[in-house]
Parts: structure tokens; C-alpha cells; sequence
């Protein structure tokens, strides 16, 4: 398919309004990443070159993360650039319609998208990994490690002397489910193994209703009513595997594969999931509306009335997202609808201004 001259340059403005607010928000968050970083590490030994290293690992996800904003913004920067050349108007002198300019930006938005999570996402979430486990070298709260394989959860943790191996088959109902538990000395030499079918661990000491312990010396005894003090509660545990920026889409469905396994809840890697497919969608859906309050507002207006109105809208926005999606993490509502809604209702809200604007 070849362009035309004016499809051509419509991209151009597009894609050089992008870059440059790509270029703004990634010194924002550079700037006030620093700062963070430079205060967790504020009482460590440490060159200033850690922090600036770590900065640059994590703003490619930060900046994943406000993508869609940058699109609403660069729209709107893109149309102040053409309506003060006069050019939407000569461009409507050649037959183009409102529509026909919204058609190219919201296309252009869409194969954007497509590049941002086939190859930026997995660029950023490489670097946010090697982020994550640098950091975790320097954290003061190193006392536990979990993972979870074919074989269940195994956490390794360290309380009151003692270094706890465990392992259970499922996690739900702030319950472990069918636990292994192999007590070691600071030595690494074996005290005790404790087995049970189920253990509470709503807080840090675990309550375990029968408790089947072994001993060094292969003596067995069975104890109803067991407490066992560790570092984690139902809240720990919980969130050990929240971060998943640093996961690729591969990732995330075989870490969502692990979870159905051992019956543990996948709400958050399927929100996750949902939310990359649906992306494209809400960069093209956010340029629409950028589109839309553009032509619709008077000419007149100063380019920092354009400027706040669509921050405004990206807070709303925002909120309207964390809204829903809070709603399917708890289960209130299925996932797939606590990620559209907010995409139909700002569809919705556009369709009705692109009827209006088009008849200009």
C-alpha cells in the first residue's frame, strides 16, 4: 500500500510529538527515580553510579506503565501543531474529514501498540528483572525465599535459630495445603521434620491444628494445636510474586500454568495477561480521545488549557482503571470485564464526540 503525501506527514507530526514527550516523561521519571533510589541506599556503602545504574534498569517499565498517557498527550501536542499552522484546515480543503485525520493517528497509535508489547515489553521486563534481583541483594529484609515449581510452593525461611525448608502442595483460603516443614540448626545440621495436612498462616506464626514431628533421632511425636514463628503471614506470601513487569508474555502464562497447578490464585498474572493484550487497544482508544477534545474545544484556547485538560483526563482515567482492576483482583467482578469496562466506557464516551466533531 502506497501512502500519500498527507498520510505521510500526519505520521511524521504523530511520531516526532511522541518521541518528544516520550523523551520528557522518561527525565521525569529518571529524576524522581533517582531520588528513590538514592534513599534506599542512603545508609549502605555504595557509589552513586548503583543508583543511577539501577535508575536506568527500571524506568524502560515505568515508562511502560504511563504509555497510554503519553499518547493522549502527544495527540493533543500533535493537533495544537496543526491547528496553529492552520493545517487541519487545509487538509479539509483537500477533503479530509475530522474522522479521516482520527482514522490515521488511532491506526498509527494501534501499530505503536503492537510494537510496544511484542518488543519494548519484553526489552523493559528483561531489565526490570535484573533490577528486581540486584536491588534484592541490598535489601536489609533478606530472611526468606520462595518459589514456586511442578512440586508446589517451597519458601525458605530463617526464624529464632532455625532454618525452615518448606514445602506445600497449594496455597488458598489463607491456608498451605499438605506441608513438609524440615527444621536445620544455623549449621545446616537436621533438627526436626514437621508434617501436616493444612496450616494457617493468617499471621506470622503459623497455626497448625496436627502436627506429625520427627526428630534427629527418628522419634515421632503428634501435636495438636502447633505454633510455628516465621517471617511471613498470609499478606507475605501473597504478594512474593506480585511484581510481574519483570515477567514476558511467556512468562506470565507459564507462571499462570504453575499457579492452576497448585491451586493457587491466578487473578493477578491473568489481569496482567489481559491487560497487555488489551494495550494497543488503549493507546489507540486514548489518541481517539485526545482527538475528539481537541476539535471539539474552541481554537481560542491557550495550549496550557489543552495541557491540564488532559492531564485531568489521564487522573480520571487512571482512577477509572485502578477502580475496576481492583475489582477483579478481589474477584468482585471476572478479570476480562474489570480491564475493558473502562475501555468501553471511554469508546463510548468518544463515539459520541466523533459524531459531533465530524459534522464541523
Amino acid at each position: 500500500m502506497i501512502l500519500k503525501t498527507y498520510q505521510i506527514y500526519l505520521s511524521k507530526v504523530f511520531t516526532s510529538t511522541l518521541i518528544k514527550t516520550f523523551l520528557v516523561f522518561a527525565s521525569l521519571a529518571f529524576i524522581l527515580n533517582i531520588f528513590e533510589e538514592v534513599n534506599f541506599f542512603k545508609d549502605l556503602k555504595v557509589s552513586l553510579t548503583l543508583p543511577i545504574f539501577l535508575t536506568f534498569l527500571n524506568i524502560p517499565s515505568i515508562i511502560f506503565d504511563i504509555f497510554p498517557f503519553i499518547f493522549l498527550i502527544s495527540a493533543q501536542f500533535a493537533f495544537i501543531k496543526l491547528m496553529d499552522q492552520n493545517e487541519i484546515n487545509v487538509l479539509k480543503n483537500f477533503g479530509l474529514d475530522n474522522l479521516k485525520i482520527i482514522k490515521i493517528l488511532s491506526f498509527l497509535s494501534f501499530i505503536f501498540g503492537i510494537f510496544i508489547i511484542t518488543i519494548y515489553y519484553n526489552f523493559s521486563s528483561s531489565l526490570k528483572y535484573s533490577y528486581l534481583n540486584l536491588k534484592n541483594t541490598y535489601a536489609k529484609d533478606n530472611k526468606y525465599l520462595a518459589v514456586i515449581t511442578e512440586n508446589g510452593i517451597w519458601i525458605k525461611d530463617e526464624r529464632d535459630e532455625n532454618i525452615n525448608i518448606i514445602n506445600a502442595n497449594s496455597f488458598k483460603n489463607k491456608k498451605l495445603y499438605d506441608v513438609d516443614i524440615v527444621q536445620f540448626d544455623k549449621n545446616f545440621d537436621f533438627k526436626n521434620n514437621i508434617i501436616s495436612s493444612s496450616i494457617s498462616v493468617e499471621n506470622k506464626i503459623w497455626k497448625i491444628d496436627k502436627a506429625l514431628i520427627s526428630d534427629a533421632k527418628g522419634k515421632f511425636r503428634e501435636i495438636t494445636d502447633y505454633n510455628l514463628k516465621t517471617n511471613l503471614n498470609y499478606n507475605d506470601i501473597n504478594s512474593l510474586y506480585s511484581n510481574l513487569s519483570s515477567l514476558n508474555i511467556f512468562e506470565l502464562n507459564k507462571l499462570r500454568k504453575k499457579y492452576d497447578d497448585i491451586n493457587y490464585s491466578s487473578t493477578e498474572v491473568n489481569s496482567a495477561i489481559q491487560k497487555l493484550v488489551s494495550f494497543p487497544f488503549y493507546l489507540t482508544i486514548m489518541t481517539i480521545l485526545a482527538a475528539t477534545l481537541m476539535l471539539s474545544i474552541k481554537h481560542n484556547k491557550s495550549k496550557i488549557f489543552h495541557l491540564i485538560s488532559g492531564i485531568l483526563i489521564s487522573v480520571i482515567i487512571y482512577y477509572l482503571s485502578f477502580f475496576f482492576e481492583e475489582l477483579g483482583k478481589n474477584e468482585q467482578i471476572p478479570i476480562g470485564i474489570s480491564i475493558w469496562i473502562p475501555l468501553v466506557i471511554i469508546v463510548l464516551f468518544s463515539t459520541i464526540s466523533l459524531i459531533r466533531i465530524n459534522e464541523k
